[in-house]
């Protein structure tokens, strides 16, 4: 059985729950919701109540006052970056998470270590440091948010919940058991991009990087030779490889007669960009950005320089060789 806390539900114990019912030894298990301690002590796997977190005994609750985990302090091998308390989410994601990510791999084909390490570094990321945060109510940032996001996971899980003028029959564990399908639609999506559609860019991004040079002698430009994730991957190899911020830009074909180069941002979800395309050119098209360039071919300059186009690829390595050397 698997103990969780009765009454309002949130997202963290729904996650955690469904993350223990992909692993074996709990796929068949009973959900139990209570906070009667005698009932629990009866649970194999406690989550997110019990003010208990001990691995050896299988409890995992986050709020007692002395509790101060988070993934680096679990998993120190992981760095230093996941300074986020952990929610019940977290903490059976740090202990059980590669487990579940084997569990969820192609069958036939399980996970190298190094492509678990990574693969499981981004689904925390991506989905359960959100839980994490939004549970111990840790800000998105230091200062008020100029607008607030309403559509998130948590908040649609929180919406299941029986309102508090509603008639008080609805059977809550049922309603928790559709949280649970709307958690698991949301986290198996992760899980199943970051292992179909990411992971197989990496490579392509890597041989991107050692072939550089053959682009251009700055080694600052990389050609992709097709359109696919790559923002992430080229963050994580520039650390491993310490290349610093050197690539400024990126060409690739976005379809026949259509290039594009874009300006590597300084953080992947950022619009900040390392170098701009030239100024000269932003909000610029056609014919006139071609006269202004001197650059045949010629689409478009975004508004703010992050990204061109040019219907070859001359021409969008041109604009990248250009903005280079731009001022």
């Amino acid at each position: 059985m698997i103990g969780t806390h009765d009454g309002v539900f949130h997202c963290d114990e729904v996650l955690a729950c469904f993350m223990l019912r992909r692993l074996p030894e709990y796929k068949d298990a009973e959900i139990v919701r209570t906070r009667d301690l005698e009932k629990l002590k009866s649970c194999d796997i406690v989550v997110d109540v019990g003010a208990e977190f001990d691995h050896q005994k299988k409890r995992y609750d986050h709020h007692q006052r002395e509790f101060n985990e988070t993934l680096s302090s679990l998993r120190p091998e992981l760095g230093d970056k996941y300074k986020i308390k952990l929610s019940s989410a977290g903490l059976i994601y740090a202990k059980y998470g590669e487990n579940l990510l084997q569990e969820l791999a192609p069958k036939g084909h399980p996970f190298s270590p190094e492509d678990l390490r990574i693969i499981y570094k981004k689904v925390y990321e991506h989905i359960v440091e959100e839980m994490d945060a939004i549970d111990n109510g840790v800000p998105m940032t230091d200062e008020e948010p100029r607008y607030k996001i309403r559509t998130h996971l948590s908040a649609r899980v929180h919406r299941l919940n029986p309102e508090w003028n509603s008639e008080q029959n609805s059977d809550v564990s049922e309603l928790f058991e559709k949280a649970i399908a709307l958690v698991s639609e949301e986290f198996l999506y992760t899980v199943n991009y970051f292992i179909s559609v990411w992971l197989p860019a990496r490579d392509y991004v890597k041989s991107a990087i050692e072939e550089r040079l053959e682009v251009h002698e700055s080694g600052q430009i990389l050609e992709f030779k097709e359109r696919f994730p790559w923002k992430e991957h080229l963050f994580d190899l520039e650390e491993e490889l310490g290349l610093g911020n050197e690539i400024k830009y990126v060409i690739f074909m976005d379809k026949p007669n259509s290039w594009r180069i874009q300006a590597v941002p300084v953080k992947p979800t950022s619009f900040v960009t390392r170098k701009p395309l030239n100024k000269k050119w932003w909000g610029v098209r056609d014919d006139q950005l071609s006269e202004t360039s001197g650059i045949e071919g010629c689409i478009f300059c975004h508004s703010t320089g992050f990204i061109g186009g040019n219907t070859s690829r001359k021409g969008a390595l041109a604009m990248a060789v250009d903005s280079l050397n731009a001022v």
